[in-house]
């Protein structure tokens, strides 16, 4: 038995047969640096989907960052951390008022999880509004408002899944009339949550809609959805995981992208640049309904070595431009796509460096074409993942230093894959 066989029939006896991978020839991951991931045989694979190395696999300045502090302190959230606090106050100033506040976490399903009991307590009700193609985690909580995946016991009754937008598919018929589409879904879930007794405590969403597939929206979309929220004294919740740290290359934060102002923001993956840090930001009105009742703290967040990978990823990404480079960059890789001569390609969005691929045949989305493009990307070293209702749209959303080379040989491959695709 080779040694890549090796690995994967250990894997398979330690962590089960159906223990997920990405890919059908999984990726044995040995070192990787930049944006390239290095194989277990030393070939180098081009990463165009992880956006947890924010600014780069092993970007020196993080981990020597982290290095240099866990060499001086690494200490329980409960004591009182001078990093921490310079990493919260540097963290705060990027948000708009009335977002003061903010609580630590170590994942952004442990932030979604605690934003929406915020929610609960800060309103007094419990109802619970989400997309019908989300994801926010995998807590018990967050499990129930991403039906990407069905919970454990099925959806509780105090949640209601609303219609994501769909730019290929307008809700209400015509892209015109798809945000007062969106938007009276959101007061049909409203009134059904006051009918069944549990009222509405807040709608949690991606404002770029990036596990519906990207389905980015222009500024004003949101309004009339936020003002029936508004109406009910129901919450608004954003979810900045992948669309927030410069990833629009136009906002820092996604929700501004939009031009909605949320109640409260979740925080996660590119945060850290790899290491476990999320968060939930919020008003000092919301947070204290919260402290008043409840007692939040999670053993490896607010760490000293959490916020200094924090730290040195803001610091990277002012002093190496990346949301101009996600812009730049974003724009060059979207064009590339477009001009691909493919007739499965209905629709290439971006949102600066992240860019969805509507992929559909006969009129219908195209899930298993995506599939079979995927793999034929990681056959030429090239990462890639999919996304949507019907898993169609191919998700392109690489690491912030990515350069307009790297986006060429993302064109080339998907013009093979899709070709050898019969797309």
């Amino acid at each position: 038995m080779n040694a890549r066989l090796r690995h994967l029939s250990r894997r398979t006896a330690l962590m089960g047969e159906r223990a997920p991978t990405f890919y059908d020839d999984p990726l044995i991951a040995v070192r990787a640096e930049g944006v390239w991931i290095y194989d277990e045989a030393g070939r180098k694979h081009l990463d165009a989907y992880n956006n947890v190395p924010h600014v780069g696999h092993s970007h020196p300045a993080v981990t020597e960052a982290v290095h240099q502090q866990l060499r001086r302190l690494n200490v329980h959230s409960r004591y009182v951390s001078p990093v921490v606090l310079d990493y919260l106050e540097r963290l705060l100033a990027l948000f708009d008022d009335p977002i003061e506040q903010a609580a630590l976490t170590a994942s952004g399903s442990e932030a979604n999880d605690l934003a929406l009991r915020m929610a609960m307590v800060a309103t007094g009700r419990t109802g619970i509004i989400a997309l019908d193609a989300a994801y926010h985690g995998n807590t018990a909580l967050t499990a129930a408002v991403s039906p990407r995946r069905t919970p454990v016991g099925g959806y509780p009754a105090n949640v209601r899944l609303v219609p994501s937008p769909d730019n290929l598919n307008p809700l209400g018929g015509k892209p015109e009339a798809q945000p007062e589409a969106f938007a009276e879904g959101v007061r049909t879930a409203i009134r059904d949550l006051e009918a069944a007794g549990h009222g509405c405590a807040a709608m949690i969403l991606c404002p770029i809609f990036a596990n519906e597939g990207l389905q980015s929206q222009p500024p004003g979309f949101l309004d009339a959805a936020a003002k029936a929220l508004q109406d009910a004294d129901a919450l608004l919740i954003c979810d900045e995981v992948q669309a927030g740290f410069g990833r629009t290359g136009t906002h820092m934060w996604g929700h501004r992208a939009i031009g909605v102002a949320p109640d409260i923001v979740t925080l996660g993956k590119p945060m850290g640049n790899g290491w476990p840090i999320a968060g939930v930001v919020t008003s000092r009105e919301v947070m204290e309904a919260f402290q008043r009742e409840h007692r939040h703290f999670s053993t490896f967040a607010a760490t000293p070595p959490a916020a200094a990978a924090g730290t040195a990823v803001l610091d990277v990404m002012e002093r190496e431009d990346l949301m101009g480079n996600a812009r730049r960059t974003g724009h060059h890789l979207r064009a590339r796509l477009a001009a691909l001569p493919h007739e499965s390609i209905a629709q290439v969005r971006a949102a600066g460096l992240f860019v969805g691929v509507d992929l559909v045949r006969d009129g219908m989305n195209a899930g298993t074409i995506a599939r079979e493009v995927v793999e034929g990307c990681r056959r030429r070293g090239v990462l890639i993942g999919r996304g949507g209702r019907d898993d169609h749209i191919l998700k392109i959303r690489p690491p912030m230093p990515f350069n307009s080379g790297n986006a060429d040989f993302v064109a080339a491959a998907l013009d093979e894959a899709l070709t050898e695709a019969g797309a």
